[in-house]
């Protein structure tokens, strides 16, 4: 039985087998989540916030001690977080993007008050 991960805010949708890491799925999905450890949960850069009702396996203990104080929350490390059936994720914008976005739209509002 295949599952489908979403990944937003992209909308892009990919099936995967049960047991798939996220950071797998989204490299099938073509969807960029940065990493600089390769996936071995040392560098947190793959942090997702997963929606609830999303069906991942429980946390490992290795990803739990990575996020001591986030481990109760919906925040995953998705080269950890492992899909059980279809789940929705929230895939933070690259730094850089997110700051030429930022700096767009208050360009666009300071375009507005003219």
């Amino acid at each position: 039985m295949n599952c489908e991960v979403t990944f937003m805010p992209a909308g892009i949708t990919v099936k995967v087998r049960p047991g798939t890491t996220l950071l797998d799925a989204a490299r099938r999905a073509h969807v960029p989540i940065r990493t600089r450890c390769g996936g071995k949960a040392a560098c947190f850069m793959c942090k997702v916030t997963v929606e609830p009702g999303s069906r991942l396996l429980p946390m490992g203990e290795q990803e739990r001690n990575k996020l001591a104080a986030g481990a109760d929350s919906c925040e995953r490390l998705s080269c950890q977080a492992r899909v059980q059936g279809n789940a929705v994720v929230n895939v933070p914008l690259d730094p850089l993007r997110a700051a030429v976005l930022k700096k767009l739209a208050q360009a666009r509002e300071d375009d507005s008050l003219w």
